[in-house]
């Protein structure tokens, strides 16, 4: 089960964009991995199929952030991803760092900078997201994403889970 309290198992490589004092917006969930997976390959389960209404949320952030001048993202594609390295793009994102246990992604603009950082170390899978704002366009998009985002990391994390145990009990 997902959990914050999870989170200091696994917060030795975590990375954020600031110190916490300096952050806007700060969320970190994690859940213990019925079995072992890279970042990746979490990204890539989380993300082969969007939760419900993540499409619909995607095209009213660019039509609605399109009018500031804000660069359509699209939503996640779904593509799976063997690999990725330092400088590769995955869908929007950024790939600042990728390893077994770490995948730093970034996406950044004039309104804000967006860090997502997933984690997997010692048996817990950590998913953080830290952002900095420069606007007061920055600060008013992030009023809905703030809730917005935490209950979409929470049921993709479920959903991961189930994943993942279902592939334990196949002998995965």
């Amino acid at each position: 089960m997902p959990s914050n309290s999870l989170a200091r198992a696994a917060t030795a490589r975590i990375q954020v964009l600031a110190p916490a004092g300096e952050l806007d917006f700060l969320d970190t969930q994690s859940l213990v991995l019925p079995v072992p997976v890279t970042p990746l390959e979490a990204w890539n389960i989380i993300h082969k199929q969007p939760l419900p209404g993540l499409k619909l949320a995607f095209w009213l952030r660019d039509a609605m952030s399109a009018l500031f001048g804000v660069k359509r993202v699209g939503g996640f594609s779904g593509q799976q991803r063997a690999d990725v390295k330092t400088g590769d793009m995955l869908d929007f994102f950024l790939v600042e760092a990728a390893s077994d246990q770490l995948l730093t992604l970034t996406a950044r603009d004039r309104h804000l900078d967006v860090m997502t950082c997933v984690c997997c170390n010692s048996g817990v899978l950590s998913l953080t997201t830290s952002v900095v704002t420069h606007t007061l366009f920055g600060r008013i998009y992030m009023l809905p994403v703030r809730p917005a985002h935490k209950l979409i990391v929470s049921q993709s994390l479920k959903r991961l889970q189930k994943e993942l145990e279902k592939r334990r009990a196949a002998g995965r």
